[in-house]
């Protein structure tokens, strides 16, 4: 899942449990989504990048919106307000979710636990991420929409580290061994470095890894006990960045928003079957009937890849074109990859652009550079399934 940013705003920048320690390992802070937030340590994005790639980093997500939802009906409950399958979802497993608004547009991106019930004490029936930018409207959207079917918990003492990378499973097993037992898009409580934690294996990279939920008091300790590791390294949000589009994933408020549907993300993978036309929980949540007749006929437009022959980066904002002139779409997202080695971007194209080799143009100031529609992920996933 994602990360929106805000808008400008005179409010004072909030700061995560992990400020003061970003301030001394040297970070560049920068605002987002409400926070002051690391965008890069001293090494620089390159080399932050290559770290996660082939070895491991830590991330301070703690930005993020964590929360539980108590009580038996919770998971009949939130199936309302999403397309996907959460009432059979087993214990200690995790999910990719969204919410839709009544034109099946999406409201935001979330990652929705079921923890095991050892860990229901703290960490509720269903334990949820959201993102950081849409935080405060999700947990309102939740307590107005299924806030008397379920308590909906809000929990800001806590902190949220993502430790990515193929060497992440063996620095993290330094801190308790018994984290091996995780696969990818499973979760449980574990102590590491004295702090009881919540742990999923999942991220934001395409890389293996974990998300750690920690609190506040205890965070930095643990931050601290994880930098120690010769593997790991610190990373920003630049580094994120790149490493999730060459993955291929949505960043919320840029390659998805209000007015992108899941059929037209090409997230229709995250609905499942069963609550799908003809499924036995179908429909039933905001917008499903538009996003029905999207699966049953296919979107007008769909987010494709893009990568480009020339080295320049193609940004954000940047018209894409055909080659007869037509204007066909706009970049959501755009950088130049550091382990791909080449321009990528994101956008939207109508339906008959949308086969992977199909040439199109970028512009940037005022130049058509050449881009091809690619596959995704960019660069292989390598998730660890067991």
């Amino acid at each position: 899942m994602s990360d929106a940013t805000s808008s400008a705003s005179t409010a004072p920048l909030l700061q995560t449990p992990l400020h003061e320690l970003h301030v001394a390992l040297g970070a560049r802070m920068v605002p987002f989504a409400g926070y002051a937030m690391p965008v890069q340590y001293p090494a620089g994005l390159m080399a932050e990048h290559r770290q996660c790639r082939e070895a491991a980093a830590l991330f301070d997500v703690s930005h993020m919106g964590q929360l539980r939802l108590v009580g038996a009906g919770a998971a009949t409950a939130l199936e309302t307000l999403v397309p996907v399958d959460v009432v059979d979802l087993p214990a200690g497993k995790q999910r990719y979710a969204l919410f839709t608004n009544e034109q099946g547009g999406l409201l935001d991106d979330l990652m929705v636990t079921r923890p095991q019930p050892a860990d229901r004490a703290t960490f509720g029936d269903l334990f949820v991420v959201v993102n950081a930018g849409c935080k405060d409207a999700d947990i309102a959207h939740l307590q107005t929409r299924i806030g008397l079917a379920c308590q909906v918990q809000p929990l800001p003492e806590r902190a949220l580290l993502a430790l990515q990378g193929p060497l992440a499973a063996a620095a993290l097993c330094r801190l308790n061994p018994g984290v091996a037992s995780l696969t990818f898009m499973t979760g449980a409580g574990f102590n590491l470095a004295g702090a009881d934690c919540f742990v999923t294996r999942s991220g934001y990279t395409g890389e293996d890894g974990f998300e750690i939920s920690v609190h506040q008091d205890q965070a930095v300790a643990l931050a601290r006990a994880l930098l120690d590791q010769p593997e790991v390294k610190p990373a920003g949000l630049g580094a994120r960045d790149t490493l999730r589009l060459e993955a291929g994933m949505c960043l919320y408020g840029h390659d998805i928003n209000t007015t992108t549907t899941p059929v037209e993300a090409g997230l229709s993978w995250a609905l499942q079957k069963v609550r799908r036309p003809g499924g036995a929980r179908a429909g039933g949540y905001p917008g499903a009937d538009v996003i029905a007749a999207q699966l049953a006929t296919g979107a007008t437009r769909k987010r494709v890849g893009l990568v480009g022959t020339e080295r320049a980066p193609v940004r954000e904002g940047s018209k894409i074109f055909a080659a007869d002139g037509t204007e066909l779409g706009t970049v959501t997202s755009g950088t130049l990859a550091p382990t791909v080695n080449r321009p990528i971007a994101m956008a939207y194209l109508p339906a008959a652009y949308t086969t992977v080799g199909t040439p199109v143009f970028a512009e940037v100031r005022g130049k058509k550079l050449p881009m091809t529609v690619a596959a995704m992920p960019f660069n292989p996933t390598r998730y660890y399934r067991g």
